[in-house]
């Protein structure tokens, strides 16, 4: 009788497991064994020796701001690298980490710094990040086996935080395949691989937080988020999918660490380093306007049903979108008939079209679809010389420029506008405690409107003797405000 109950309570229980695997409350077995990759080994044999170690030596003229800022640390703070690598080495009362005793703080400061990159092309190129080789005067690479070669710079692009450096092998080497970041998804596995606080060929393993994160770092944000360890000293290093394509360049992490990375897509960066290769930089399409996201009550005023686009803020006078008859408030839904879901799209659609293209944009305006051709531009990087950013300061700690069409690029204001653009404010000087920003543009001095920047200091010069001074400003995203500086 026992044996019978037994047996009838097994069939029941069977029965039920799979009723209950049929509903999918009890995942398959099979489906535990496809979720986590037995081992990376050899994914990693496989990518590791198209990964290098970069090292860098750059000048620091009279040991410099940079020299004081990183390496001048004050009493009680702790060097980072201590925490990996024991103390370092005690220097004499006033000397600077890094600077050998009796070196005088005003002479120049050799600056080496670590970052790693992967091989492309067997003829020796080389992708890794803008930021791992500006401005040096040495680059050396190190590849797998050990051997070190010097690398030229091939082309920068500071806007993707990319570069393209060269070495001459005396040896076959490994490359790296880009592959599809845009079949990426969330939840994909991926290895980075690289050289973190110096550490060569670390492999790290994670997934795909998330896709097109913005960081603030530049137009061009749209990056892989993963939890992959990040460290200092990756930057530039590949980001691999398990096909073992680099799907991602590693450039960034949060400032306080916490396991978050952030990688260029590998689709963003294809055609960058293409141009690098063939032309040394990287020309971007400008359609001359000034754009802004939908919200929903954006979207519901200008008639969007989807409520995807990009909003026309601004169209600068002469430039591609003004010849074209594009205007103010019209609704950028779609450039040569790819959807723009909203500003970020529009951006990167506009700098990866050619120059000088017949380029359709389509518009809502008035509730009504539009498209006009433009032909694109070669979009201007705005530079400032040394001497415009230096501006004007009245005693009060601010600066201040004309209204130049760069400058007003620059800071978003329109080339109709009047006044004077604030360049520069001291850190705790008067102004600062005001409330005055850099960007902003000053309208009038104690009512009296500002033409230029000799003008605005004929009109301050003369406010000092009154016991207030006020400035009515225009922010840069459009309100104005008043500021008062106390004598």
């Amino acid at each position: 009788m026992q044996r019978t109950v037994t047996k009838l309570m097994f069939i029941l229980t069977l029965v039920l497991t799979v009723s209950l695997i049929g509903v999918g409350f009890i995942p398959y077995a099979h489906a535990k064994t496809t979720l986590v990759p037995a081992n990376f080994t050899e994914l990693a044999k496989a990518a590791k020796p198209g990964v290098v170690n970069i090292r860098t030596v750059k000048t620091i003229k009279g040991g410099g701001r940079v020299f004081r800022h990183f390496f001048g640390r004050q009493f009680g703070e702790k060097n980072p690298f201590e925490e990996f690598f024991g103390p370092m080495p005690r220097q004499n009362p006033g000397q600077s980490p890094g600077q050998t005793p009796g070196q005088d703080p005003g002479q120049d400061f050799k600056q080496r710094s670590l970052g790693s990159g992967f091989i492309i092309d067997r003829e020796g190129f080389i992708v890794t990040n803008n930021h791992v080789i500006e401005g040096a005067d040495e680059i050396t690479v190190k590849i797998a086996n050990g051997k070190e070669y010097n690398a030229e710079i091939v082309g920068r692009d500071p806007s993707t935080d990319l570069a393209l450096i060269k070495i001459k092998p005396r040896e076959r080497l490994t490359p790296l395949v880009l592959g599809d970041s845009d079949a990426l998804e969330v939840g994909n596995w991926v290895v980075a691989i690289g050289s973190p606080f110096g550490l060569e060929q670390t492999v790290t393993a994670g997934i795909v937080s998330a896709k097109g994160r913005t960081i603030g770092s530049g137009p061009y944000d749209d990056f892989i988020q993963t939890d992959a360890s990040i460290n200092f000293g990756n930057s530039g290093g590949p980001l691999i999918n398990m096909q073992g394509e680099v799907i991602g360049i590693n450039t960034a992490i949060t400032a306080t660490g916490h396991g978050i990375g952030f990688a260029i897509p590998s689709s963003l960066a294809k055609d960058v380093l293409t141009q690098l290769r063939d032309k040394g930089e990287v020309t971007r399409g400008w359609l001359g306007v000034g754009i802004q996201d939908l919200d929903a009550k954006l979207a519901d005023y200008y008639n969007v049903d989807d409520g995807k686009g990009a909003l026309i803020t601004q169209v600068f006078k002469g430039d591609p979108a003004d010849k074209a008859g594009i205007k103010v408030k019209d609704v950028i839904v779609a450039v040569d008939g790819h959807q723009v879901s909203s500003s970020r799209d529009l951006t990167r659609l506009i700098a990866n079209t050619p120059v000088g293209k017949k380029t359709d944009i389509t518009v809502i305006r008035d509730g009504r679809k539009k498209t006009f051709t433009v032909t694109l531009s070669k979009r201007e990087t705005d530079k400032l010389t040394a001497k415009k950013e230096k501006g004007i300061d009245q005693g009060f700690g601010f600066r201040v420029n004309d209204l130049t069409p760069e400058i007003a690029r620059r800071f978003g204001f329109g080339e109709d506008e009047s006044g004077v653009v604030v360049v520069q404010v001291d850190s705790g000087g008067t102004a600062d405690k005001a409330g005055l920003q850099a960007g902003d543009l000053i309208k009038e001095v104690n009512r009296k409107p500002v033409e230029s920047a000799s003008g605005f200091a004929d009109l301050i010069s003369a406010a000092k003797k009154t016991d207030t001074v006020q400035l009515l400003v225009k922010s840069r995203r459009g309100g104005f405000r008043v500021i008062k500086l106390e004598k």
